[in-house]
C-alpha cells in the first residue's frame, strides 16, 4: 500500500494526513512513478491553506518530483519503465508513489540527481518564464529580485547574471546577504535594516529599475511599483507574505505607464512544446554550471507538516526537498 499526506479540509499544518492510498496500475496516457525525492514550495502552503484552492477535497499535495518510472499505460510513447523523470505539474507529490499524464513529465538527465530535479523543476522553469516570458532580460538591464536567498530567488539571480543583466537583491538577514552577494548579484539590499526602494532609487540614480520580480506579495508589491522606470514591468508571481490587496489600476498609470503582470507556471508551461522549452533551457544553464541548485534543507516526506511550519516562518533557504 502506497503512503500518501492527504487533505481533508483547509488549514495549518495539521491538515495533513498521513494515510494509506490504493494507487493501481497507469490508465491510457498515464505513468506510475516512485518518488525518489519531492519538492517543497510556498504553493504547497498556498494548497493546504485553500488560498489556492485545489479542485476537489481530499486530495494529495506537492506540485513537483523526480523518481523513476514503475509502469506505464495504454498509449504511453515517450516512457518506459526505469526512466528517471521529473516534474512540476499537477499536484499529488506528497506519496511514495503516483499516477500522472505522460504529457506532464520530462526525462532528467543522467547528470542530475533526483534532489536536483525534484529541487529544480517548479521553481527553475519558474525563473525561465519570469526572465524570457514576462520581461525578457537583456544584458544591460537592471532589475530587482524579492527574497533572492529563496529557492525561486537563487535561480534567477544567477539565471540573470549568466543573460548579463544588472541584479538588485533584496533578502531579509546578513546570512542572506552574504549569499545573495555570492551568488552574483550586483547590490544587496537587507529590507530588515533598509528601506529597499530608498535604497534601489539611490543605485540605480534616481531612474528605477527596468523590472521587479515579486514573489513575496502583500509586503512589498506597492514599494516595488516605485521602483520601478516609467513602462517598466511588474511580475507578481508569489505571495509569500501574503496575497496583494485590490488596488486602483489607474495607480500604473500615475506611476509611469507601468506594466503589470502575474503569471503562473501552469500557462507557461500548458502545451507540451512549451514544457520541454522550459525544461530544456533549465536543463542546459543548470549542466553548464551557470546555475547551480540549493538544496538548504532535506526532510523525510513523513515530516512534511514540519517543513511548513519551517517554511512559513523564513528558517529555510534555497530549495528544500522531502525524501520518500
Amino acid at each position: 500500500m502506497n503512503k500518501a499526506y492527504l487533505i481533508h479540509e483547509y488549514g495549518g499544518p495539521e491538515v495533513l494526513k498521513w494515510e494509506d492510498v490504493e494507487v493501481g496500475d497507469p490508465g491510457p496516457g498515464e505513468v506510475r512513478i516512485r518518488h525518489k525525492a519531492v519538492g517543497l514550495n510556498f504553493i504547497d502552503v498556498y494548497h493546504r491553506t485553500g488560498l489556492y484552492p485545489l479542485p476537489a477535497l481530499p486530495a494529495v499535495p506537492g506540485m513537483e518530483g523526480a523518481g523513476v518510472v514503475e509502469a506505464v499505460g495504454k498509449d504511453v510513447t515517450e516512457f518506459k519503465p526505469g526512466d528517471r523523470v521529473a516534474y512540476a505539474h499537477p499536484p499529488g507529490a506528497y506519496s511514495e508513489t503516483r499516477l500522472i499524464p505522460e504529457a506532464k513529465l520530462v526525462h532528467l538527465p543522467g547528470e542530475l540527481s533526483f534532489e536536483q530535479g525534484a529541487a529544480m523543476m517548479l521553481k527553475g522553469m519558474t525563473a525561465r518564464y519570469l526572465l524570457y516570458g514576462c520581461f525578457n532580460a537583456m544584458a544591460g538591464d537592471v532589475v530587482l529580485v524579492h527574497a533572492a536567498a529563496g529557492g525561486v530567488g537563487q535561480i534567477v539571480v544567477q539565471w540573470a547574471k549568466d543573460k548579463g543583466t544588472n541584479v538588485i537583491a533584496t533578502v531579509g538577514s546578513a546570512e542572506k546577504a552574504a549569499l545573495a552577494t555570492e551568488l552574483g548579484a550586483d547590490h544587496v539590499i537587507n529590507y530588515q535594516t533598509e528601506d529597499f526602494e530608498v535604497r534601489v532609487k539611490e543605485i540605480t540614480g534616481g531612474k528605477g529599475v527596468d523590472a521587479v520580480y515579486d514573489g513575496v506579495g502583500q509586503a512589498t508589491f506597492m514599494k516595488s511599483l516605485d521602483c520601478l522606470r516609467p513602462m517598466g514591468t511588474m511580475v507578481s508571481f508569489g505571495n509569500a507574505s501574503g496575497p496583494v490587496e485590490p488596488f486602483n489600476i489607474g495607480l500604473l498609470a500615475t506611476k509611469g505607464s507601468l506594466f503589470l503582470t502575474r503569471p503562473s507556471l501552469m500557462t507557461y508551461t500548458a502545451t507540451r512544446d512549451g514544457l520541454l522549452a522550459h525544461a530544456r533551457d533549465l536543463f542546459e544553464v543548470v549542466a553548464r554550471g551557470a546555475v547551480k541548485i540549493s538544496v538548504g534543507r532535506t526532510y523525510p516526506l513523513v515530516d512534511a507538516p514540519q517543513a511548513h511550519r519551517d517554511l512559513v516562518a523564513r528558517k529555510t533557504t534555497g530549495s528544500t526537498i522531502l525524501i520518500p
